[in-house]
C-alpha cells in the first residue's frame, strides 16, 4: 500500500495551487478598482493583505504537512536489516516491529499538528496498515474508519481502508462483520477479489454452499479476471461442483 500511495500523494503535491490561484484573482480585483475612492482602496487592500496573509500561512502548513507524509511513506518503505545496507536510500529498522512503530509517530504527528489536510487523511491509511501488522485491530479499524469518512466517492484508494476492516474483523474473530465490511466495497477492479474474499469467510462461517455458487458463477462473472485459477482452488478445497 504504501509505496502506490506515496506516489498519488507525491503527484498530487506538484499540482496547481489553488490558494495560489485564488490569491491571484484577488490581486486582479484591486487592480481593477483603483479608479475608486482611495480609502476604499486601502480598506480593500487591508482585508486582501489579511486574506493573502492567512493563506500563505495554510500554504506552509500544507507544505509542511506534504514534506511529513512523505517521511511517513519513506518509513513505510523501510528495510529491515541488522547491519547498514551500502545505496539504500530509504529508513533501515532493525525490525518490523521498529518500522511499523515509526510509521505510527510520524502519522500520529503529521494527523495531530495539520489534522484539516489531505495528508493527514492519507496518514491514517499508513497508520492503520501498521496497526494491522501490529495486531491492533480496533486501532487499525477505527483509523481506516477516519480514512472512509472523509473519502470522497470517486475515492482511489478506499478500497484499501475496506478491505483493511474485512482483515482485521477476521482476525477478531468477527467473520460476520468481515463480511458487512465486504459489502461496502463498491470499486470495479476489485469485485473479483471481494468476490474470494466471501467465498471465502463463507466457507470459514459454515456456508459451504453459498460459497460454493459464488465460486461456480466466478469464471462467468469475471471472464476476464487474472484470478480465475484461484477460484478454481478454493472451489476444489470446497469439493467441486457438488
Amino acid at each position: 500500500m504504501s509505496k502506490h500511495a506515496a506516489e498519488l500523494t507525491r503527484k498530487d503535491m506538484k499540482a496547481p495551487d489553488a490558494f495560489q490561484t485564488a490569491a491571484g484573482k484577488a490581486a486582479a480585483w484591486i487592480s481593477g478598482k483603483q479608479k475608486g475612492i482611495v480609502a476604499g482602496v486601502l480598506g480593500a487592500l487591508v482585508v486582501v493583505g489579511a486574506v493573502l496573509g492567512a493563506l500563505a500561512w495554510m500554504d506552509s502548513r500544507k507544505d509542511a504537512a506534504g514534506a511529513l507524509l512523505y517521511r511517513t511513506l519513506d518509513d513505510a518503505d523501510g528495510q529491515i536489516s541488522s547491519v547498514p545496507l551500502p545505496g539504500v536510500f530509504v529508513p533501515i529498522f532493525p525490525n518490523a516491529e521498529a518500522q511499523y512503530r515509526a510509521v505510527l509517530g510520524r502519522a500520529d504527528e503529521l494527523r495531530k499538528n495539520y489534522p484539516s489536510t489531505d495528508a493527514a487523511r492519507t496518514a491514517a491509511l499508513a497508520a492503520a496498515a501498521a496497526n494491522l501488522r501490529l495486531a491492533a485491530w480496533d486501532a487499525a479499524i477505527a483509523d481506516y474508519e477516519s480514512y472512509l469518512a472523509q473519502a470522497t466517492p470517486k475515492d482511489s484508494l478506499s478500497f484499501l481502508a475496506i478491505e483493511g476492516i474485512a482483515r482485521a474483523k477476521e482476525s477478531k474473530g468477527d467473520l460476520p462483520g468481515a463480511l458487512a465490511a465486504l459489502d461496502r466495497l463498491q470499486t470495479p477492479s476489485r469485485a473479483d477479489r471481494a468476490a474470494l474474499e466471501r467465498a471465502r469467510l463463507l466457507a470459514r462461517s459454515g456456508k459451504p454452499d453459498d460459497a460454493r455458487k459464488i465460486l461456480l458463477a466466478f469464471a462467468q462473472d469475471f471472464k476476464e479476471s487474472q484470478l480465475r485459477p484461484e477460484a478454481d482452488k478454493q472451489l476444489a478445497a470446497l469439493g467441486g461442483s457438488r
